[in-house]
């Protein structure tokens, strides 16, 4: 038997009772971590990271005539903007998406950006 907190019924509780959002969070932060990947919420302005997570949402913003797609990732700590500039579509870039991006962060309107990151596109198993 293990150390107290930690055995069979206190993990299926905390599962049962535990709300869907704060599990799906858990379970993205432990599989960026698996991967090697940051946390967003440790990352500064100025890092270069990898971060993993999954697309909440991807947008096409047409800014100073000069289209930009944006997407939203969420790895369980917190978001990054993923901005690709020039761009009005990318082939697998879509809502629900695992996502593994690197580059350097910025900070835009108090929010940590990737501006033109490397991606892989991560396969569901």
């Amino acid at each position: 038997m293990g150390t107290k907190g930690d055995g069979y019924w206190h993990r299926l509780v905390k599962r049962l009772t535990t709300d869907v959002d704060v599990l799906d969070a858990d379970d993205l932060s432990e599989q960026a971590q698996a991967h090697g990947a940051r946390r967003a919420s440790e990352c500064c302005s100025g890092d270069e990271v990898t971060v993993l997570g999954r697309l909440r949402s991807v947008e096409l913003c047409p800014r100073d005539a000069v289209a930009t797609l944006e997407a939203e990732l969420f790895d369980g700590t917190e978001g990054v903007t993923l901005v690709w500039l020039g761009r009005r579509r990318i082939p697998g870039i879509e809502p629900g998406r695992t996502v593994k991006a690197k580059g350097r962060i910025a900070v835009r309107d108090g929010r940590k950006v990737l501006y033109n990151p490397y991606y892989e596109l991560q396969t569901t198993t």
